[in-house]
């Protein structure tokens, strides 16, 4: 019954979106799509660490794997697109898979640590084999309208179309996930991971599993971000990225899907607009391009100070759950809140 919730409420949501599209410019589209593209890799960040507990610095790198799998697939092979997509998030998940289980006995700042040191190495193997994946300038990635749209159909429109998609579907499954005996398991091993063991859960595969589901997602956005920027280059998923997603998944609400949409928005709308804030006050480039940087500590700063659970844990507290919208009713029942319901009174 719970999936045919989802799965209703979702339907709702691409049916807006849809509408909204339409009435949106092409340059609003794209960022749509962006957003659609940061909000599966930030659902899953949120996941790992507001579900499971653990600390991650490093989904930006599983985010490369993704939009390089996906890109060379899509050049050599010519596959499918919903085939590409698939192909990003099991490359990146299987990758998570052995960074899991290297990283299995790590914790706190030690595992921020290592993947940390992830999100650093990984994007300059392009650099190192530049006739497989391009070297500095990266390899191209380009999609086609389909013909029944029509040749004047945006192909903007198009992309915030599949995108939204592909996000609506990996939030109904992460939905559902967290509801379900392995969400369970996550939140005991994220409270106490001694009285979990003693229960009789495996606490190292629990963890294991936590990191491969949150790298197929930033797989996954990977993927769709190489379609949306039709590019896939080492400049694209340095240090600042993965930063950039941690924050978008603390200021967003950690643990809560409905936070991931709100810290992809801060993230893809905030630079923009500042950076034009700048230049029309005169801002040099450079400097123009640093405000985006100084805005998102002061906001990360004020959201932490007034909301300590995040933008969503601040809806929550002004409004109540008898407000939600079509998006927030499809995870109504977040981790957080769902553990709190549950626990004594």
């Amino acid at each position: 019954m719970t999936l045919a919730r989802h799965v209703g409420a979702a339907l709702v949501v691409a049916v807006i979106l849809v509408l909204v599209s339409i009435q949106l410019s092409s340059y609003r589209d794209y960022q749509m799509a962006e957003v659609a593209a940061y909000v599966v890799a930030v659902a899953g960040l949120t996941v790992l660490i507001g579900l499971s507990g653990q600390i991650s610095i490093g989904n930006g790198a599983f985010m490369a794997i993704g939009g390089y799998a996906s890109a060379l697939v899509l050049i050599h092979l010519g596959w499918p697109l919903e085939a590409v997509f698939a192909v990003g998030a099991v490359v990146a998940a299987l990758a998570g898979a052995v960074f899991g289980v290297a990283a299995a006995r790590l914790r706190g700042p030690y595992l921020a640590g290592a993947t940390l040191m992830l999100a650093v190495a990984l994007p300059t193997i392009a650099n190192q084999f530049p006739k497989q994946f391009g070297g500095d300038q990266g390899l191209s990635v380009s999609i086609s309208t389909p013909a029944f749209l029509g040749a004047t159909f945006p192909p903007t429109r198009w992309l915030a179309w599949v995108t939204c998609a592909a996000a609506l579907i990996a939030l109904i499954l992460l939905a559902n996930l967290g509801r379900s005996r392995v969400g369970r398991s996550w939140r005991a091993v994220r409270d106490d991971e001694v009285a979990a063991a003693l229960a009789g859960l495996n606490v190292a595969r629990l963890q294991i599993l936590a990191f491969v589901v949150s790298a197929a997602c930033a797989g996954l956005g990977g993927a769709l971000l190489a379609v949306v920027t039709g590019i896939v280059a080492p400049g694209a998923y340095t240090l600042t990225l993965s930063i950039a997603l941690l924050t978008a998944a603390v200021l967003g609400g950690l643990g809560t899907l409905p936070g991931a949409l709100w810290g992809s928005l801060v993230l893809v709308l905030v630079p923009t607009y500042l950076t034009n804030v700048g230049a029309s006050h005169g801002l040099s480039s450079a400097a123009s391009s640093s405000v985006p940087i100084a805005a998102y500590g002061v906001i990360l700063i004020i959201v932490m100070l007034a909301f300590p659970a995040g933008i969503q844990g601040g809806l929550r507290r002004f409004f109540g759950p008898a407000t939600a919208t079509p998006l927030t009713a499809l995870f109504r029942r977040t981790p957080v809140s769902e553990h709190q319901e549950e626990g004594p009174s």
